[in-house]
């Protein structure tokens, strides 16, 4: 992200879309050779609650705002009579009949080499729909190549808000590269993001100079690897605990049968929900529970904003 923000800054076009005032490049190729670094640790821009609950709602299919505002309330901006017209998640999950996810996968366990394992999100007729809708998608297309027993990703976007977007972008898409990776039971492989126009809007600006006077983070500490086989069984249950979390502040669930990878993402949207109710004590149970410190510095932030 320092890299990017520095880059537009130093180098970008203003332009005038319909959004808002904005500083541009365009032809831009992003490339992260560890994708599992893929969560800012930075004290302005470090996300992990908002990307993973978004991360929910595309796996989940779903399209309502009432679910992705509870992480991400500026969603309301871009709705449609309660609901997200460009959301990902029946995109991915179910679009047109289509089960694209699921059909990458198939096909690359069939033809480990193939060229044509390709999710398409910008659909040809939301130019036709671009009028009736606060949103149509940014992304259009998700590409995945098995190289070397090593499953390679290259998304494709027409545009890019690089500080709302590009973070939440980055994990969730290369959350669903690693699925699909344990899912052909290879490792992962580089992440690529290419976008037509990456841009910072006038109105970030001001919160772009706070994250660049902030200086390098650290990024010596990925997110852990995902346990080996078929994760959807493990998804299923984030998805349910996600649900029960959100809509009844449900904070009890047995984790003696699963593996402490999902275990923990599950007490990450717990801390969220404690952060919420104003619960500062139940974030310091959560904290000691937790298997890995990767996400410490999120949970300590959390902690720090409730007492």
């Amino acid at each position: 992200m320092r890299t990017v923000f520095e880059a537009i800054v130093a180098h970008g076009d203003r332009i005038e879309p319909s959004k808002g005032a904005a500083t541009e490049l365009t032809g831009m190729l992003l490339e992260l050779r560890n994708p599992r670094a893929r969560l800012s640790r930075s004290e302005t821009r470090g996300m992990s609650y908002s990307c993973l609950g978004e991360l929910c709602w595309y796996l989940a299919g779903r399209k309502d705002l009432a679910f992705i505002e509870y992480y991400l309330p500026l969603y309301e901006k871009f709705a449609d009579a309660g609901e997200i017209f460009g959301a990902y998640g029946p995109r991915l999950i179910n679009w047109r009949e289509t089960a694209q996810l699921s059909n990458v996968t198939s096909l690359l366990k069939r033809k480990k080499s193939s060229r044509r394992a390709v999710i398409q999100l910008f659909d040809a007729l939301d130019l036709v729909e671009e009028d009736k809708h606060a949103d149509i998608p940014c992304t259009c297309t998700l590409q995945f190549m098995v190289r070397k027993d090593r499953l390679h990703m290259l998304t494709c976007m027409r545009s890019n808000d690089a500080f709302r977007g590009l973070p939440h972008d980055i994990f969730c898409f290369t959350m669903l590269q690693e699925i699909v990776a344990r899912e052909l039971g290879v490792d992962i492989g580089e992440y690529k993001h290419a976008v037509g126009s990456l841009h910072l809007y006038e109105e970030n600006m001001d919160a772009v100079k706070r994250f660049l006077d902030e200086g390098w983070q650290p990024t010596g500490s990925p997110m852990p690897a995902m346990p080996l086989g078929d994760p959807w069984k493990s998804i299923s249950v984030l998805l349910r605990s996600e649900h029960a979390i959100r809509e009844s502040g449900e904070l009890n669930f047995d984790s003696k049968d699963l593996n402490p990878y999902w275990a923990d993402l599950i007490r990450l949207l717990q801390v969220l929900r404690c952060k919420k109710d104003n619960n500062p004590e139940q974030i310091k149970l959560l904290r000691d529970q937790m298997d890995s410190n990767v996400y410490s510095v999120f949970i300590e932030k959390m902690l720090n904003q409730s007492t």
